[in-house]
């Protein structure tokens, strides 16, 4: 129970971006911030997501024959 609790508060405010905010919004506010931004956090986010798959199937492969 005490480790449920412990989740409680990052739980709260999930569900309170999740009614206060819609998909509709999210994308409003992401063009207000500027297309460059969106940009940057699209190819960022790429990038974590080829150093994760790279560091899944064991990327570089040292030196193996």
């Amino acid at each position: 129970m005490k480790a449920l609790l412990r989740f409680a508060p990052t739980a709260a405010v999930f569900m309170l971006l999740l009614t206060l905010m819609t998909s509709c919004a999210a994308i409003g506010d992401i063009f207000k911030t500027g297309v460059w931004t969106g940009v940057i956090l699209v190819v960022v986010g790429i990038g974590v997501v080829i150093w994760l798959v790279s560091k899944l199937f064991g990327g570089g492969g040292g030196g193996r024959v």
